[in-house]
């Protein structure tokens, strides 16, 4: 291993999660993305896309499954794995080759559960769908968001997962991690001082921002005015949110790699 360069371990190892997820038939993860949108689509209201309340009680719970279907994509991807990697580091394993096909391959897998939820969503509420969106068509837009939230959550997982050294702990920890994403979006509560600074450094609140921007919220009736600053309908606005995701998911990948190199110290 250790005269493999980083590239071809890369390779080598995103084939591997590859494998594992075709002999674990991690197919049943698209029902699950599925099964969960469709769900949330039959208790939003009719108003969905239309009225300013509807649509974003709708988008938040819409954001919240992005958020649980990335988490639990990976949560355990790394951890579950730890006593191969401490073995294979010392064998010569770069652990930035390792996480970069974790996270090549998650990439792919969000793609496709993104765009379960995005034609779900479009076929859903097709009535109330604007054909447009700020920059591209909405389905376009909703898709690169729903992508972005969920690939985003998932970057997160294998931050966690790279940080605890079992699965159990990783799960232990995965209720905590959502609920701050719950009550941190600004949807549910009213945030001021701390609490709003924290909801900066949220999924939830970003992924909020996304979708509601796309859909122009601010343009439809009973809206609060005091909100809709969130959600300006320009070009600049919703590419500074989706940048945001990016440099979420950038961080994320730093962390994971300085807790994982943690591994030579294992005892176990």
């Amino acid at each position: 291993m250790e005269h493999i360069s980083g590239w071809k371990q890369t390779k080598i190892y995103t084939q591997k999660c590859f494998r594992i997820f075709r002999f674990e038939k991690g197919w049943k993860t698209f029902i699950s993305a599925a099964v969960i949108t469709f769900l949330i689509c039959m208790v939003t209201s009719e108003n969905m896309f239309d009225s300013y309340t509807d649509t974003r009680t709708g988008v938040f719970a819409i954001v919240c499954a992005c958020i649980w279907i990335g988490i639990f994509n990976s949560i355990q991807s790394i951890c579950k794995e730890r006593d191969i990697i401490k073995r294979e580091y010392r064998s010569g394993l770069q652990l930035s080759s390792y996480l970069n096909a974790h996270f090549l391959f998650e990439m792919a897998l969000c793609a496709v559960e993104s765009a379960i939820v995005d034609v779900i969503i479009c076929i859903a509420n097709i009535s109330n769908l604007h054909p447009m969106g700020v920059i591209l068509p909405f389905f376009l837009e909703l898709l690169i968001s729903a992508f972005l939230i969920i690939y985003a959550s998932d970057a997160l997982g294998i931050m966690i997962s790279s940080i605890v050294k079992t699965p159990n702990t990783a799960m232990t920890v995965m209720p905590f991690v959502l609920i701050i994403q719950l009550i941190m979006a600004g949807m549910i509560f009213k945030l001021e001082g701390l609490t709003e600074w924290i909801s900066y450094v949220t999924i939830s609140k970003w992924g909020l921002c996304a979708i509601c921007t796309s859909a122009d919220v601010n343009s439809m009736f009973l809206h609060d005015s005091s909100l809709t600053s969130d959600y300006d309908f320009t070009p600049l606005h919703l590419l500074e949110i989706w940048i945001i995701f990016i440099i979420f998911i950038v961080i994320y990948r730093v962390i994971a790699q300085i807790f994982l190199k943690r591994v030579e110290l294992d005892k176990r």
